[in-house]
């Protein structure tokens, strides 16, 4: 098995995820796809179980989780004693009944699960964000080619109505000139989660197993139960990975490029103060260069606070253009026309005269169909492996940024951070042993 993988060898994989798959899968176009699902968190019980479940020709036939209570209840929304239980991932990737995996774990259990069900002949569909840090991107990717295996990524945007209409627009130069696309994520969780001390983890979940392949700590009760994870590096990287991948992937899709030519981050506790490991406060700033869409390249400006929503649309991006603008989020796009050089705008509401607003077509869960139709038509996905890479990595170059204390400046193409080795340490993290990244 390959222990290393080449830019040689990832930019093959890419240009194999794009084509059909390689091997027939075990469930026919009239057959019923038998799932499995590794993670039975909030999202995977009440979210995957049930839209997958009420899908003609669908069912769950064994479920995967590291916490027994979880595990317990998802077996029973699952289909009861029928449905197979496992505690190790790797059980469920070998059981032969099992077509195809849905994994909803936390991003430190991505990649390897989803290696392993690609090994054993599985088709995937993966939750975002792709890992924990860029340097996994190319091992998902180079898996879903050598294994020949229909994976798609969980960025379901990508299959929304309104969004495909907002990219068509966008390349067809409804704005004209794109020199900035602004992007934020904004909730209020204040006063915060507090600093309780670390302590022994409940007796229904397996601690070690749960930090897997991250550095270890001690068990915290915000790290798990309280809603935590994306806050610490054992399970998460800030809302600028868990938020921002969906942002970025639309930017990506939308402007026809892959990665910035540099970034810049900063941050801190500044709404208020607990023990979470990443800013509830951040910034960034980043440069792309010349592309299909900005001819001269443009700045994404990322903004993220926990301090405050403030503005009605939380979760939301603006493209800015020389013709007009275009707020586009879950609750639709609204185009609003440049206000000619000299006119004063005379109102502070937030969109000032929309030249078309367009709502969503409530196709929201449009993107579980499209998995289950993939597999019957053995066609690759729109949202898969390298974009879902390229995606994360924006967020993951932020967090490297500001772990750095400097603007960086990234090779895309090699896949590294240039003239700056600290911070190009942070491009893999490595695995704790046992667990070894490999294809």
């Amino acid at each position: 098995m390959n222990k290393r993988v080449t830019r040689r060898k990832f930019f093959y994989a890419s240009a194999a995820v794009a084509a059909a798959g390689k091997t027939t899968a075990k469930a026919g176009p009239n057959d019923t796809v038998n799932l499995g699902l590794i993670g039975c968190g909030a999202r995977g019980r009440t979210l995957i179980i049930p839209n997958f479940s009420k899908m003609p020709g669908v069912r769950f036939t064994a479920v995967c989780d590291v916490n027994a209570k979880y595990l317990a209840e998802a077996r029973e929304r699952a289909g009861g004693e029928g449905v197979a239980a496992y505690s190790d991932y790797r059980k469920l990737a070998e059981d032969k009944h099992v077509h195809a995996v849905i994994i909803a774990t936390n991003q430190q259990w991505h990649v390897l699960p989803m290696i392993a069900a690609c090994r054993a002949g599985k088709d995937v569909y993966l939750e975002k964000p792709l890992g924990q840090s860029i340097g996994e991107g190319p091992y998902a990717v180079a898996a879903a080619s050598k294994f020949g295996r229909i994976v798609q990524a969980g960025t379901q945007q990508r299959s929304q109505e309104h969004y495909q209409r907002a990219v068509e627009l966008i390349q067809a130069g409804r704005l004209g000139t794109i020199s900035e696309v602004r992007v934020w994520d904004y909730e209020n969780y204040w006063p915060g989660a507090g600093s309780p001390p670390d302590c022994d983890p409940p007796p229904e979940l397996d601690w070690d197993f749960y930090v897997g392949p991250s550095p270890y700590r001690n068990y915290n009760p915000n790290m798990y139960y309280n809603y935590g994870y994306d806050w610490f590096r054992v399970a998460g990287a800030g809302h600028q990975v868990a938020w921002g991948v969906h942002h970025f992937d639309v930017v990506l899709w939308a402007m026809k490029v892959k990665w910035p030519k540099t970034a810049y981050a900063t941050g801190g506790n500044f709404a208020f103060v607990d023990n979470h490991e990443y800013p509830n406060t951040f910034s960034a700033t980043l440069e792309f260069g010349p592309g299909p869409v900005a001819k001269h390249g443009f700045l994404l400006q990322y903004t993220m606070r926990t301090g405050g929503r403030r503005e009605t649309r939380a979760h939301g991006k603006c493209f800015v253009g020389t013709e007009a603008s275009m707020i586009l989020d879950r609750a639709g796009y609204s185009i609003v026309k440049e206000v000619p050089r000299g006119q004063k705008v005379t109102s502070t509401g937030q969109l000032i005269n929309p030249e078309e607003t367009v709502r969503p077509a409530g196709d929201g869960n449009r993107h579980f169909e499209i998995f289950i139709e993939n597999l019957r038509a053995r066609k690759q996905p729109a949202a898969n492996t390298e974009t879902l890479h390229y995606a994360s990595a924006v967020g993951h170059l932020m967090n490297i940024s500001w772990q750095a204390g400097r603007a960086i400046r990234w090779d895309g193409e090699n896949g590294k951070v240039v003239d700056d080795p600290a911070a190009n340490n942070l491009v893999l993290k490595p695995y704790r042993a046992p667990w070894k990244l490999e294809v």
